[in-house]
């Protein structure tokens, strides 16, 4: 990559520095940021996608270069008409007995329609970020708000309901135990046949630093004990509960890489579907790279 901070900051990014492999994500992209002299905040925001966009597309380079000796030389191909990608794609996945069907969505998580229940990512606080950033949990509040015809808020359901919640488990003010979950309607997506949204707490905050920890294995909880809510409400509803969406949690400001974070909601996920469960499975993501990653992780999961 021809040297310099970019490549400085790619090598602690990725881990690739000499004793960096086993460092916490989140401290890999702290020391990257350094490099840069700029926050994490704004690290993960602007210079993350440059450092990591420069390390793809050297990687595609390669991957042509190798293509090209194989074959004698890359065909060219004249572009005959632009091609969308698509934003659901249904995936057969795999398991050890049985194929089953997995959704992925391409968009925005508000975007979503007839979902029973959707996943959203929560501190330990329960504390909802301000309706206007660009987080899934901000989408979700921002989303499920009632409004009347000029815009203007009647009410901010989701996150009121979740402050109600907090006060009947004696949890106002105080920090939950990760994966931790925590249940409230979704206010105006109800219009989408969105039923239920389940805020899982995954985000530890860092003491005097507007940071968070987040640990693949309290993912792996709180997915875990997404299912047994699901199970637990489903005989009450009407129809019973059956369709559950996921985005990456963890993978925003908690510090994991998208793999990282689908490796932990994927190891729930697979022990709920290899005893047999009958759940709809549905991924969400706002980029085709990271759609193309869960595919290509989807796909081959029942390999051997």
């Amino acid at each position: 990559m021809g040297g310099g901070t970019l490549q400085t900051a790619a090598e602690y990014s990725l881990g690739l520095a000499q004793g960096t492999r086993d460092w916490p994500s989140a401290d890999r992209r702290r020391r990257a940021a350094q490099v840069y002299g700029v926050s994490v905040e704004r690290f993960r925001k602007h210079h993350e996608f440059m450092v990591l966009g420069q390390v793809a597309e050297q990687i595609v380079q390669v991957a042509e270069q190798y293509a090209g000796r194989e074959q004698g030389q890359v065909a060219e191909q004249p572009l005959t008409r632009a091609v969308l990608p698509a934003v659901h794609r249904l995936l057969q996945v795999r398991l050890d007995r049985r194929t089953v069907p997995v959704t992925l969505h391409v968009h925005s998580v508000d975007l979503l329609r007839d979902i029973d229940v959707v996943v959203s990512p929560s501190n330990t606080y329960f504390a909802l970020p301000a309706p206007y950033k660009s987080s899934v949990s901000a989408t979700l509040r921002r989303a499920g708000a009632r409004r009347d015809p000029t815009g203007g808020l009647v009410e901010d359901a989701i996150h009121d309901e979740l402050g109600e919640w907090a006060a009947r488990h004696g949890t106002r003010g105080r920090a939950a135990s990760p994966g931790t979950v925590a249940v409230t309607s979704s206010g105006a997506l109800t219009a989408q046949n969105v039923r239920r949204i389940y805020h899982v707490a995954v985000a530890v905050p860092r003491p005097e630093t507007n940071d968070y920890e987040v640990q693949p294995s309290d993912i792996t909880r709180g997915v875990t004990r997404v299912f047994a809510l699901m199970a637990e409400e489903s005989p009450e509803c009407d129809p019973p509960l059956r369709s559950v969406c996921l985005p990456l949690l963890g993978a925003g400001r908690g510090g994991l890489t998208p793999l990282e974070s689908f490796a932990a909601l994927w190891a729930a996920v697979e022990a709920e579907l290899a005893r047999g469960a009958d759940w709809d499975i549905h991924f969400v993501v706002r980029r085709h790279a990271r759609a193309d990653l869960l595919e290509r992780l989807l796909t081959t999961a029942g390999e051997k």
